[in-house]
């Protein structure tokens, strides 16, 4: 299984120097891939440019998309953007898509709510064929930059049956998400689109997940519940704190165990989200997957 390390946009902490350190510093770790988020009305820095200087930073590892809200965007651009981050990390793109589930990110993009998974069906199938160099309308030049080989891989951000059956229709495999990192809740996704892709007739799908996690700092678990209850407040003080109430990877034993589950669910590769922008963190993570033998 292959351990990859998400940019902490999130965090409270996150810094003017935070993404190119962290994209370094993960680059020459035992990780597999560098990601980051799509949130609009938040402190976080953009997605896109984070993902542009990560991959002008780094050499080996992936630089992943994890998510793109297709449906809150016009494809033409996402193709160019596509374009511009295969130019500064050629075959080391991973898309990862959804819909999202913040309606004033849509409110502030001018985007409508309604009918986004309909949506987001249309916009991978027309971001495929700009992506294969079709132009966005009849007499218009391509979307460029052209890329430099093949199509990246796109993982749907499906969870659900309904939502799996219609991802297994174009995408290459899922990445989901785990709030309470319990074996139990990653092998029902992965079964469920194993399920899903095979009713397809679909090769088997590559298997994603992401979980909270905090380490190598003061007070570790207080700093994953206050960070947990920030990023969920947008769902209800209510829903936010319950969900804070389920985090607990806070320490070495709780990420390798967590790491010894999700390859025992069958995941193909686990995000380690951090709740914080403090370097120990990044470190801590770092000695435990070396310790364990690395991505």
């Amino acid at each position: 299984m292959q351990i990859g390390v998400a940019l902490p946009q999130m965090a409270r902490d996150y810094g003017p120097g935070t993404t190119v350190e962290w994209s370094r510093a993960i680059d020459e770790g035992p990780f597999s891939s560098v990601s980051a988020g799509e949130r609009v009305t938040f402190s976080n820095p953009e997605m896109v440019a984070s993902l542009a200087a990560a991959a002008a930073v780094t050499r080996r590892v992936r630089i992943m998309a994890n998510v793109w809200v297709l449906p809150a965007h016009p494809a033409a651009m996402v193709a160019q953007q596509v374009g511009t981050l295969d130019q500064l990390a050629p075959g080391r793109l991973s898309l990862g898509v959804g819909v999202g589930g913040r309606e004033h990110d849509y409110q502030a993009l001018g985007a409508p709510l309604d009918a986004r998974h309909a949506r987001l069906d249309t916009k991978v199938a027309e971001l495929r064929q700009l992506l294969a160099g079709e132009p966005p309308f009849p007499g218009a030049d391509p979307v460029g930059p052209a890329l430099t080989g093949a199509i990246p891989e796109i993982l749907a951000a499906a969870m659900g049956p309904k939502s799996m059956a219609r991802a297994a229709r174009w995408a290459d495999g899922v990445t989901g998400f785990t709030v309470t990192g319990r074996r139990a809740e990653m092998e029902s996704t992965n079964q469920r689109a194993d399920e899903a892709w095979a009713a397809a007739d679909r090769p088997t799908p590559r298997k994603v997940t992401g979980c909270f996690v905090a380490l190598g700092i003061d007070d570790p678990q207080a700093t994953l519940r206050d960070y947990v209850c920030r990023y969920l407040a947008f769902a209800g003080d209510e829903i936010a704190a319950a969900m804070a109430d389920e985090v607990t990877i806070s320490s070495p034993d709780a990420v390798a165990r967590l790491l010894d589950d999700a390859e025992g669910a069958g995941c193909d590769e686990l995000i380690l989200v951090p709740a914080t922008a403090d370097r120990r963190c990044l470190d801590a993570m770092e000695a435990l997957v070396s310790r364990r033998g690395g991505a």
